[in-house]
């Protein structure tokens, strides 16, 4: 059991939560939510025991084994792959070397019986925890989990040197996975992970028979995991019972009768006060002049958090285009030897909400960059219809945002002929107050970087969007915003997420691209999955989006 028991954080002179008490039990799944910053990190640390409790206790058995996946990579030097995974399994990886010391030791023709009878002992002992630890069949447990998260067999003795930060994170979520811990902690498992590795891993997480606690920016991930969630809200912790659609409407409802009490406080208060300013010169009523003074002085405020449900983004009237948006005919694309496309074909029309799917390496992003016209087809071709103006976001975009601009001067460098105002509208419908206009685009996060980019593509009037994995490292109140806002998009849309409600929510038809081809579903997702038995073309794991 993990019991917190009125636990206290602070940062600086400021707290992130106080006075704060929840307990987690054997077989819990639970998730934790709260804005950036809020303190979701310092949390997961603390179970962790990276860090204590300004005030309050923490209790964690001694002997309970926390497997914790965090946001920070460590370090692995010059190993392969599989050795990488298997990194954290030192206990694992400790017995196994007993094991074998052991048995080469009782091979010694001068050894005594009494000798032999102690290695006899210790040897069982070690091979008897080696197997309740899966030390006999750890290679083969690290090759499937490798795979799941997706690595390719021929990957496995690669060096991890190889791989870009991204595929190095999946390492660290396979280590973790591996060590067959009691509570798996895990702090955005998956934000490196497109869609089949992330599907993958839920099938893992249902399986596996201990406590899991875990935050995600992935609302469907979150909902078909977790049966509770923890919520830092403006300085505590609360606890829901549900998933997190449960707990996003339980919120919304105290977050209503929080708004009505502090209005009824604050009318009683305001019929007091008009008590005391009418009769506070009178002799007659000093009294209760004074009592009433007194009783308004004592009373707390109902105070109702600053809330942000009525910010959106706005998108400037986009000029019409021609009824036939992009043209993509026997396209092919060849990087030396692996054809990515090879007789991609179809049309995209007019106010068309296209979601393109498929493996890693299928070839999505490389397609939407033939459609943005940043990369040639070898073969075929793929055209832009007649008065088409598109904006493109490509997953790597924020790699080129220039690093000593302001956020406000990086957006209206696109739009340098706006007055201030319509510069400063658009921050503040991507989130950005005042004072995070002045901020440099260097210090910023991942998230906050994203938002930049998306207010520079909205700045100008497009009438075809194109996203690469709009929504990572987008916090799951900025999804939602982001998502409303395409929605209400008059334009035509081609899209690539892993994120299975911005999939439901916006595709009205798919195209699948498999082995290099690409094949048209004219409908949604749900359709999609229908016609495919809830599977990928070429994937033995199953999609599960409602």
């Amino acid at each position: 059991m993990i019991s917190f028991s009125q636990v206290a954080k602070f940062q600086g002179k400021k707290f992130l939560f106080k006075g704060s008490s929840f307990q987690i039990n054997p077989g819990d799944r639970v998730g934790l939510v709260g804005p950036n910053g809020a303190g979701k990190t310092t949390i997961f640390r603390m179970i962790n025991r990276e860090e204590k409790a300004d005030e309050g206790t923490v209790v964690i058995p001694e002997k309970f084994v926390i497997g914790y996946y965090s946001q920070d990579m460590a370090e692995l030097g010059d190993m392969s792959v599989l050795d990488a995974a298997m990194r954290g399994c030192t206990r694992v990886l400790e017995l196994g070397r007993d094991v074998e010391r052991l048995g080469e030791a009782l091979s010694d023709p001068a050894l005594t019986d009494d000798s032999m009878n102690t290695l006899l002992e210790e040897l069982g002992a070690a091979q008897e925890e080696f197997e309740a630890r899966g030390g006999y069949d750890l290679d083969q447990r690290a090759k499937e989990i490798l795979s799941g998260l997706g690595y390719r067999e021929v990957d496995f003795e690669r060096d991890v040197k190889e791989f870009s930060g991204g595929w190095r994170m999946r390492i660290e979520l396979a280590k973790v996975l591996l060590t067959k811990p009691d509570a798996l902690v895990l702090d955005e498992p998956t934000n490196h992970l497109d869609l089949e590795s992330i599907v993958w891993l839920e099938d893992f997480l249902k399986r596996f028979e201990g406590v899991i606690f875990l935050t995600s920016h992935d609302r469907d991930f979150m909902n078909r995991l977790v049966n509770r969630i923890i919520s830092i809200e403006f300085g505590t912790i609360n606890s829901y019972s549900g998933n997190f659609d449960y707990f996003v409407r339980e919120s919304e409802q105290r977050l209503i009768n929080l708004e009505a009490s502090a209005k009824r406080q604050d009318d009683k208060l305001a019929r007091e006060q008009v008590f005391i300013d009418r009769f506070k010169a009178s002799a007659s009523h000093a009294s209760a002049v004074q009592s009433r003074m007194k009783m308004v002085a004592k009373v707390e405020r109902i105070e109702v958090p600053q809330e942000t449900r009525g910010v959106s983004l706005r998108w400037p009237e986009c000029p019409r285009s021609g009824d036939v948006v992009v043209n993509v005919a026997d396209a092919g694309k060849t990087f030396g030897d692996n054809v990515v496309l090879e007789g991609a074909e179809f049309l995209v029309r007019r106010g068309d909400r296209i979601a393109l799917l498929g493996i890693n390496g299928a070839g999505k992003s490389t397609l939407l960059k033939m459609i943005a016209q940043q990369l040639s087809p070898d073969t075929g071709k793929v055209d832009q219809g007649s008065n088409v103006h598109a904006g493109y976001f490509a997953q790597h975009q924020t790699d080129v945002l220039d690093k000593n601009m302001s956020v406000f001067e990086a957006i209206a460098e696109v739009i340098p002929m706006a007055p201030r105002g319509a510069v400063q509208s658009i921050c503040g419908s991507l989130l950005f107050n005042s004072d995070d206009m002045e901020k440099k685009v260097g210090v910023l996060s991942g998230g906050e970087k994203t938002r930049v980019v998306l207010a520079r593509i909205i700045a100008n009037p497009v009438n075809l969007l194109l996203l690469d994995e709009p929504t990572n490292h987008l916090d799951m109140r900025t999804r939602e915003i982001v998502l409303e806002a395409l929605k209400r998009y008059e334009g035509t849309l081609i899209f690539v997420s892993h994120d299975r409600h911005f999939l439901r929510e916006l595709a009205t038809k798919v195209i699948v691209l498999d082995r290099g081809s690409s094949t048209e579903y004219l409908g949604g997702l749900s359709y999609f999955l229908e016609k495919n038995d809830n599977k990928f073309p070429g994937s033995e794991h199953t999609l599960r989006v409602g």
